[in-house]
């Protein structure tokens, strides 16, 4: 399938600065491949090397991870796979929540395009019942006793049928996402977080915790929540409380879900 020129066109660090408008300080850096764009900025952020902000792009990535150790496959041409370090002050604890307040950073710049989303319980992304994006954050201690969080985000353009659909069509049918200019794609989600991560910084996930469930994907549905394949809990999602937990509504009344290694499926779903 071909491309239109302007989603083909180049990414590169200039031009992701020249779209962005909110994430000064923040240094851009974009490579062909590399394994794991999360796994370079951890190794940098041990090593004492990351001066300040700093987004990694790969325009491919050959060893991307998601949560649990699961493997993220992107298609080239057809997916972002970046990831942002940022540092925080204060222990990693102080970062309860965040892959949440990310969540929503990713959908408040995909409604800004006109493509609304919905967030999945802790870090998915989801649109029209897929998944669209999966977010992996990582952290490493500073010596100055700050952290450094290493936000891996991998967000596909086209979902899996809709590229399915697309082979031998014309490229004027193409979804909206995967024909925007990547670079202005691109600055649009930098902008976003940059903005949400100060705002986080401030005031942690509470200030986050009422879009988040607006954008629910499975509010008020039965769920099973799961812990590497065992049945934990099972009840209704009633949306996420101020610091992130998943509440559930059960036969023995509310309880809270820590973000953790588990997994959250629709009652009937294998």
């Amino acid at each position: 399938m071909s491309e239109p020129a302007s989603a083909s066109a180049g990414l590169s660090a200039a031009g992701i600065a020249a779209h962005a408008a909110h994430a000064a300080g923040v240094a851009i850096e974009v490579v062909p491949e590399t394994g794991s764009t999360n796994a370079d900025l951890m190794a940098r952020a041990a090593a004492g090397n990351l001066a300040g902000p700093l987004l990694l792009l790969a325009l491919q990535q050959t060893a991307g991870r998601g949560r649990a150790g699961r493997s993220w496959l992107s298609s080239a041409g057809h997916s972002l796979t970046f990831s942002l370090a940022w540092r925080f002050d204060g222990p990693p604890q102080h970062l309860t929540g965040l892959p949440l307040a990310v969540g929503v950073a990713v959908a408040d710049a995909l409604a800004q395009l006109a493509v609304p989303v919905q967030l999945k319980w802790p870090n998915d992304v989801y649109k029209d019942g897929a998944k669209l994006a999966g977010i992996l954050i990582e952290s490493q201690a500073a010596a100055d006793k700050s952290t450094w969080a290493v936000i891996g985000i991998g967000l596909n353009l086209l979902l899996p049928e809709e590229l399915e659909a697309q082979i031998g069509r014309d490229a004027a049918s193409v979804p909206w996402l995967a024909r925007m200019d990547r670079n202005a794609l691109m600055a649009a989600l930098l902008d976003s977080l940059a903005l949400s991560l100060r705002r986080f910084e401030s005031t942690g996930f509470a200030a986050f915790a009422a879009r988040w469930n607006v954008l629910h994907a499975w509010a008020g549905r039965e769920v099973r929540i799961l812990d590497q394949g065992q049945l934990q809990q099972q009840g209704v999602a009633a949306g996420v409380d101020d610091t992130g937990r998943l509440l559930l509504d059960t036969a023995q009344g509310r309880i809270a879900i820590s973000a953790g290694d588990v997994s959250l499926r629709l009652n009937g779903d294998a």
